[in-house]
């Protein structure tokens, strides 16, 4: 499984999985040029393995017709690459929030992340420790069940704990403080407020007494609080086989969220081609130069050429820059946010052109913004923000708009 999570600069992604050997240390590597091990044994993942991979959006600079220099992230072609962070984490056996295998860990490591990447072996060929058999003797929607539900137990573990009773008792009579208490007892699991809120209403429990829910209800919050707190992305990996193919298709009808078909092998060999020069590639593109093809052998030229049928055209792209994109403009609801210091040249106070664009949620405003993402003395010390395409004046309530471009004015 990836984990995808927000620290306070960055978006922090979680990657997990169900089979073992699913393909999640090769997503790792071909979405940031890692070198995670790479194996068909089971458990070849022990320790987290991390990576910083990129999010790839339209930069202001073509808004502007302006040459841009960042400093936080990557501007290529008009496209604005910004970095996040990846957790690559053992893969999860049954039982373990029970902590059953590497279970205990996976936990513990899934508990920092905002979103999961769910890496699927969509040919079907891995039995439930990763091991080899038949290729299609596997229903892959089995995994995505497997997975959510061991997850969600573990939630329930941890919201209910031994003294569930006694806190129930204590809050069924004191209701004031019940949303602050919950917040406590789950802060080991990066949830904030209203977050609880949210999955009491969707659960439709927030005016039903703590002491009369009953173990459905729990079960029912957990889950739906795992939902709104650590949303679940599923990938179909190793969709450039034809089983996986079939089993994708199976698969639509069965699941009703979002699946993101991806070939992370794909992704990975053409990044490396393009960082030895052999090719021009970007990151999510739907085709690719070769400029040197005196360094191809021909089975690595008709690999190349199968990958350009069977899955830039077929698809699109090989899937891993749609999973960031979907993860977390789609299901995060990310939107970019450009700090300058001179509204009219667009730089900062060194002048560099439109240095740094950071993620922040839709609905933030502008005093929460300046305070997380950029400096808390300015936040302290905040006169007003100005819109650079405007020039009109910001109040510290504005809620900030997507590639909007910002200049703060503080007493300091």
């Amino acid at each position: 499984m990836l984990l995808l999570g927000l620290s306070e600069s960055r978006i922090q992604v979680n990657i997990i999985t169900r089979r073992l050997s699913s393909g999640k240390s090769t997503f790792l590597n071909a979405a940031c040029l890692t070198n995670a091990e790479v194996s068909e044994i089971p458990f070849t993942t022990i320790e987290p393995n991390k990576g910083v991979a990129y999010v790839k959006t339209p930069c202001v600079c073509q808004e502007f017709n302006i040459d841009d220099n960042p400093k936080n992230s990557l501007c290529i072609n008009g496209i604005r690459f910004i970095p996040i962070n990846l957790l690559d984490v053992a893969g999860l056996v049954p039982d373990a929030h029970k902590g059953k295998g590497l279970g205990n860990q996976f936990l513990n490591d899934l508990s920092r992340a905002d979103i999961l990447i769910h890496i699927v072996d969509m040919t079907g060929s891995l039995d439930k420790s990763g091991n080899l058999i038949g290729s299609g003797e596997n229903d892959p929607y089995e995994d995505i069940v497997f997975l959510e539900r061991e997850i969600d137990l573990w939630f329930k573990d941890i919201l209910k704990r031994e003294d569930w009773e006694r806190f129930a008792r204590i809050f069924s009579k004191e209701k004031k403080g019940f949303i602050n208490a919950l917040a406590e007892r789950l802060s080991g699991l990066k949830i904030n407020k209203n977050q609880i809120k949210a999955a009491l209403k969707k659960s439709e429990l927030e005016h039903k007494d703590l002491i009369d829910w009953t173990e459905r209800d729990i079960e029912l919050y957990a889950s739906n609080l795992r939902k709104i707190s650590k949303p679940i992305l599923v990938v179909g990996n190793k969709i450039d086989k034809q089983i996986s193919v079939k089993n994708y298709q199976i698969l639509k009808g069965k699941y009703e969220n979002k699946i993101i078909p991806a070939s992370a092998l794909a992704e990975y060999i053409l990044r490396k081609y393009d960082e030895e020069s052999t090719i021009e590639y970007i990151p999510g593109s739907d085709d690719f130069k070769i400029i040197n093809p005196n360094q191809l052998n021909n089975k690595e030229i008709n690999t190349l050429g199968k990958i350009k049928i069977e899955l830039l055209e077929k698809f699109g792209g090989t899937g891993i820059q749609k999973v960031f994109e979907y993860a977390l403009f789609d299901m995060m609801n990310q939107i970019c946010v450009y700090p300058v210091s001179d509204v009219n040249k667009l730089t900062d106070n060194k002048g560099n052109v439109l240095p740094d664009v950071f993620l922040v949620q839709k609905g933030t405003l502008l005093k929460d913004f300046i305070r997380k993402k950029v400096h808390s003395e300015l936040a302290d010390n905040f006169l007003y923000g100005v819109d650079a395409r405007s020039k009109k004046r910001l109040s510290e309530n504005y809620e900030l708009q997507n590639n909007d471009i910002i200049k703060i004015v503080s007493t300091k």
